[in-house]
């Protein structure tokens, strides 16, 4: 099984370089000739403003102060075609922008998705759904709204923040020089503030994992909570968590906060400096008001793009949290992989043998030496007491757990030398709680095949006895089967399971207490169709109510892990044993039933 992710030391975090090219080369590169027109169309957006403050100083000196007619339509046509450059070069690059972020968090959630659904069981044993669900949304939202401000900072209001103190440079060097004598200082402080955001940020991407998981819980078991009153007890629970979430991103928003803070303390100190220098200047008449303007304008223009850029170290800290978050799931391989020369599978019924099997999960042993011969076409039970094994000895045939020795044969090829899809491709598995998708009746069965006809499909309905029960639904096999086959009863649910089964063919068929949970008459119905499904396939069935296996061809008796006993209904009861205590027991029970 997986082992748990430690958290990751927030002291080894990866450089901002680091991470921006694994976003760059797995994501981003795809989109790169449209974050390039993107870029371009923000270069032009943010030499816009710089433009813009160039043209105060003819404006006040030549047009206000001289009355120069001819510079009055200058500045004024000069000043609208600049805010329309701006406007539609803005509205190109948000428009570009829009589409690379969107395209590029559908391929990171795909790649997610399917990365994970590689993994073993085990992986998802110790991780919520809740948990990767916000792992797939929530991480890789977090990053994309964050790399595409870092883009738009750099394409854009790098390049106003350069042109604006062009201007003011090309003004006076020494006003400038004085304006941003405090930036040095930012530097210490701003180190440090990113890396409590970043500690911050992470916790706050988990509490969301968190709160995902509750509300996955709450909305899966909605009937218990309701039955046992559990509502002001899972409503505290969230609100608890809520709580800390609330800490958590106020904590990390004060992080954030803290540069451009600084930044707007700094440029204060630099705007003081600069009245107090340039204002004698300008009284003496060395530097005229139109000058002094124009500075001021250059200077309070970049203001804004200078706060945003020094936000943006603290935005990258929260993008980088989410990053690791993704790369720890990435770099997770699973262990359970098809070899590099798969065997084929053989043709029509396979015979099934296990051998000193052993394995457990974590430290508790569940198959202790296990070993059986399920004969190829007939049907072989397990049976048990809960926590024998019996489950386990299906995920082990699956491979979707791995024992720990012994071995496991399909006609005489070990079970480990057949390519996954291939050897679960053998398999059919009908189980007592049936998974099926909120998706129509017709999807659930099909599960994507296209070369299904209508005339199989129809026979696949009838012999899973499917055919029953839909003209009771509005729109037939159409009909929605709701959230986990919400829709439909107990016993249409396993019809669907069963018709799927039949469509799949496999030769190996593995029946999981099919018909435990289902009133008489329905289980009349489904038993019907399973026979017919067994028919012809080598058949596993688990079995609580020993009556249903009465007819296998074969029993195996488990206990703790162990295979103690195997042979026919009447040849157990013959030899006693827990077979026979088990029997018995139930068949007393039931002429107990039967007599109230």
């Amino acid at each position: 099984m997986a082992a748990p992710i430690p958290p990751k030391d927030p002291s080894k975090s990866q450089s901002a370089v680091t991470l921006f090219w694994w976003l760059w080369k797995d994501y981003l590169r795809p989109q790169k000739w449209l974050l390039v027109a993107a870029i371009f169309f923000m270069m032009i957006e943010g030499s816009m403003l710089a433009l813009i403050s160039r043209m105060i100083q003819p404006m006040f000196d030549d047009v206000f102060a001289a009355a120069d007619e001819s510079a009055l339509y200058f500045v004024a046509f000069g000043i609208l075609g600049i805010f329309i450059v701006r406007a539609l070069t803005a509205t190109a690059q948000r428009l570009l922008m829009t589409l690379v972020v969107q395209l590029t968090a559908a391929s990171m959630r795909k790649h997610l998705l399917r990365h994970m659904m590689t993994l073993d069981s085990g992986f998802y044993a110790i991780h919520p759904p809740g948990q990767l669900i916000e792992r797939v949304q929530g991480d890789v939202g977090s990053i994309n709204s964050v790399w595409s401000g870092i883009i738009t900072a750099l394409g854009r209001d790098l390049i106003s923040v350069i042109g604006l103190f062009g201007v003011a440079l090309w003004i006076d060097w020494q006003w400038t020089l004085i304006a941003v004598v405090g930036i040095p200082m930012l530097v210490m402080p701003s180190l440090l503030v990113q890396s409590y955001i970043r500690r911050r940020a992470r916790n706050s991407r988990e509490i969301a994992g968190k709160i995902s998981t509750r509300l996955d819980e709450v909305f899966h078991g909605i009937n218990p909570i309701k039955l046992n009153a559990l509502e002001n007890y899972q409503g505290g629970r969230y609100d608890a968590l809520i709580k800390e979430g609330v800490r958590a991103d106020m904590r990390t928003a004060a992080g954030q906060s803290a540069v451009p803070a600084l930044i707007d303390i700094m440029t204060g100190i630099g705007f003081m400096g600069v009245m107090l220098y340039g204002g004698v200047e300008i009284m003496s008449g060395e530097k005229t008001n139109g000058e002094f303007m124009a500075f001021f304008t250059s200077m309070s223009l970049a203001f804004d793009p200078l706060r945003r850029l020094g936000a943006m170290s603290g935005q990258w800290q929260m993008a980088a949290a989410s990053v690791e978050r993704l790369q720890e799931v990435l770099n997770l391989k699973p262990s359970i992989v098809s070899p590099k020369i798969p065997a084929k599978a053989a043709q029509g019924c396979p015979e099934i043998v296990l051998r000193d099997v052993n394995m457990q999960y974590g430290e508790l042993p569940v198959l202790r030496g296990a070993g059986f011969v399920a004969k190829a076409g007939k049907t072989t039970a397990l049976v048990g007491a809960s926590g024998a094994g019996k489950s386990t000895i299906f995920n082990v045939l699956t491979r979707l757990v791995e024992p720990g020795t012994g071995d496991i044969t399909i006609d005489g090829t070990q079970i480990k030398d057949f390519d996954l899809t291939e050897l679960r491709g053998q398999f059919s598995v009908v189980s007592q709680d049936a998974a099926l998708f909120d998706e129509t009746l017709r999807d659930n069965i099909l599960l994507g095949r296209e070369d299904v006809t209508d005339a199989h499909l129809q026979a696949v309905l009838d012999a899973a006895h499917v055919s029953d029960f839909l003209p009771l639904l509005p729109d037939g096999l159409d009909s929605p089967a709701g959230p986990r086959g919400s829709n439909l009863s107990g016993g249409q649910r396993q019809r669907v399971a069963i018709a799927r089964a039949l469509l799949r063919d496999t030769p190996i068929l593995l029946l999981d207490e099919a018909t435990s949970a289902l009133d008489t008459k329905s289980e009349a119905i489904v038993q019907a169709a399973l026979e017919q499904l067994s028919a012809g396939r080598t058949t596993l069935v688990i079995a609580h109510r020993l009556s249903t296996v009465r007819n296998a061809d074969s029993i195996v008796v488990m206990d703790h892990g162990r295979v103690i006993d195997q042979g026919t209904h009447d040849e157990l009861l013959a030899r006693g044993g827990i077979y026979a205590d088990l029997y018995n027991l139930q068949f007393s029970q039931a002429e107990s039933e039967d007599n109230d």
